[in-house]
């Protein structure tokens, strides 16, 4: 039986790590054999791409952004994400292709249309089982990032863009109400989990 692919997304701050980390736990309880992957990432090239990407000193056109974006994805699906589905693993991820709409969409003013296309190209059809969008106010989200690393590209934006990312991530949900599910991220972690477990409850039966 074909795997479920499960993906996580927010804004820095907004918990995604915490939350990745607690619901492999709870899937691996359940006896279901996971596999935990990230974007930027995920395979040797895409690491490499995540360092281009991230890296503060590089400097490049949107566009290029989101082309690189999808460059790694494609990769992606291709060395992990398909065979661990194939082989019946359940893919949990830490970012995927909404936030490419969000971050280059939303942030950066990449042509939604134009992301649509690429979207179809580099997934042919594929699209997660369930997104889990941790949404926050960008005003909170940085805050509570802050300090925790060095920050890259993305972190050395001003609130004005993390707001523009935040919108293309709530257009987003909009657009996909069945696969995409806003949970409010400001919340206890503990009130966060019981939510988890409720929507991802069904998928486990």
């Amino acid at each position: 039986m074909r795997g479920k692919f499960i993906t996580l997304e927010g804004i820095d701050g907004a918990g995604k790590s915490t939350h990745l980390a607690w619901l492999a736990d709870f899937f691996r309880q359940r006896g279901i054999a996971v596999c935990v992957t990230r974007e930027p990432g995920g395979t040797g090239l895409g690491e490499k791409l995540r360092k281009v990407l991230l890296d503060p000193g590089n400097s490049m056109h949107a566009e290029t952004e989101a082309l690189l974006m999808f460059a790694a994805r494609r990769e992606h699906l291709e060395e992990v994400i398909e065979p661990a589905l194939d082989r019946g693993e359940w893919v949990v991820c830490d970012r995927f292709t909404d936030a490419t709409f969000a971050y280059q969409g939303g942030g950066r003013g990449v042509d939604w249309q134009r992301l649509s296309q690429l979207e179809q190209w580099a997934q042919r059809g594929l699209q997660p089982d369930l997104t889990l969008l941790f949404d926050l106010a960008p005003e909170i989200g940085r805050q509570r990032a802050r300090g925790a690393r060095s920050i890259d590209r993305f972190e050395q934006e001003q609130d004005d863009f993390y707001r523009r990312v935040r919108d293309g991530y709530l257009r987003r949900a909009r657009e996909n109400p069945s696969r995409l599910r806003v949970i409010d991220a400001s919340q206890s972690v503990e009130q966060i989990q019981q939510q988890l477990k409720a929507i991802t409850g069904a998928l486990c039966r």
